[in-house]
């Protein structure tokens, strides 16, 4: 069976030692980082190291790609917390040489081109190459969450808002979506939309393998950049903003993208943006594809240390050992990780609530999603709120 891109990054696989520490520890407690280990499933292909030692063994001919195989390999997140706790560091920048992330993918790349994907993860590649979206809603239906609001299309205003899948068609993303656009609005800041004319931005396909799909859709979105001589994007989703910034610039792509909480955090400190909250205690949770993915962490705080009546406390694990959602890699639409107890979502929700805050604020529609799901299932819809940053900024401008 083909390898072709596990070969291509045998010399990362080959670095690894197997110490473990990726395993499941968290500043040495015996505590899981990875959201797959944490769900207690027992069995060691569901660590990082686990997936390396797979990796291995498929290059030394020990394994072959299976469908049981590729379910495994598709519980993954990519939510890259296997990255920054490894100990074997680069001398010389300070990063660690392996990248798991980067060899889950390979291996995925590898299942997709063998034809053997999961159900879930086949039928996501086919509802986005048909529809243009994983919702199986019509491209036209995009501008729906701009009802009863002021949203223009994009005619050459300074920035272009993208406003993804889940801010066009998930009920939770779309109310994100009204309120980022509420708050551009009042920050005086110029900005248009593409509705029917926007494509998913790719970044779960590539995380799931399909790298020509996500090609076609990168190369159909910059192209309609560039007719219509969009430069400067505002990106609703961080998964959006990761593979704007990271994967679009190797295929020509020319413009600037920023995430919408450093425009927010700009507005509030150049005085566009004012806002006082009535006295609320709330925590922050990092979007992986935010934070260790692109090292955004403070913008975000900054943005809520600067309200006044707001109280900032922070999780045990945040920033960059933050615990994941359990919605990235493609998850939130494949659902390959499964829920329970010990679901990624449930854990990050039980961490929030022992902080005392009222608020869960996020960044990205699909934690806000993720994270709603979460409280629901603990049971803490009376103590406990997520809020998005754009929302606790409207609601302290006076947008009650």
């Amino acid at each position: 069976m083909e390898m072709n891109h596990l070969q291509e990054v045998k010399e990362n696989i080959l670095k690894c030692m197997g110490c473990g520490v990726c395993r499941g520890v968290w500043e040495r407690q015996d505590q899981a980082m990875c959201p797959v280990w944490a769900t207690n499933i027992g069995f060691e292909d569901g660590t990082p190291r686990g997936r390396v030692t797979v990796a291995q063994d498929l290059l030394d001919g020990h394994l072959d790609y299976s469908l049981p195989l590729a379910e495994s390999l598709y519980r993954c997140t990519d939510c890259a917390s296997c990255v920054v706790i490894c100990d074997a560091m680069d001398p010389e920048t300070g990063k660690p040489i392996i990248d798991v992330p980067s060899i889950v993918r390979a291996m995925r790349m590898d299942l997709v081109e063998n034809s053997m994907v999961p159900a879930p993860v086949r039928d996501y590649f086919k509802a986005v190459h048909v529809n243009g979206n994983p919702y199986k809603i019509p491209q036209a239906e995009r501008n729906k969450w701009t009802e009863e609001t002021n949203v223009q299309a994009y005619s050459g205003q300074e920035y272009l808002l993208y406003v993804g899948d889940a801010g066009s068609f998930d009920e939770r993303g779309m109310k994100m979506a009204r309120f980022v656009a509420e708050a551009l609005e009042k920050g005086g800041v110029e900005f248009g939309i593409l509705g029917s004319e926007e494509m998913s931005d790719g970044n779960d396909a590539l995380a799931l393998g399909e790298s020509g799909l996500f090609e076609y859709l990168a190369q159909t979105n910059i192209n309609t950049f560039k007719e219509k001589g969009i430069t400067k994007v505002i990106s609703l989703d961080p998964h959006s903003f990761n593979t704007f910034k990271n994967d679009y610039q190797g295929l020509g792509a020319k413009f600037e993208v920023v995430h919408y909480t450093q425009v927010l955090a700009g507005l509030i400190t150049s005085g566009a943006l004012t806002a006082q909250y009535g006295g609320a205690k709330v925590t922050y949770h990092d979007p992986c594809y935010l934070g260790r993915h692109n090292d955004i962490y403070e913008v975000p705080r900054e943005i809520l240390n600067a309200i006044p009546g707001l109280e900032l406390v922070e999780m045990k694990r945040n920033k960059k050992n933050a615990f994941c959602c359990g919605g990235g890699g493609g998850n939130f639409y494949t659902d390959m990780l499964g829920g329970g107890v010990n679901s990624a979502n449930r854990i990050r929700v039980r961490e929030a609530a022992e902080t005392g805050a009222e608020i869960l604020a996020v960044a990205c529609p699909l934690c806000a999603k993720m994270l709603e799901d979460g409280i629901r299932d603990e049971g803490l819809e009376e103590t406990l709120a997520v809020k998005d940053i754009a929302e606790i900024v409207m609601e302290a401008a006076g947008k009650k």
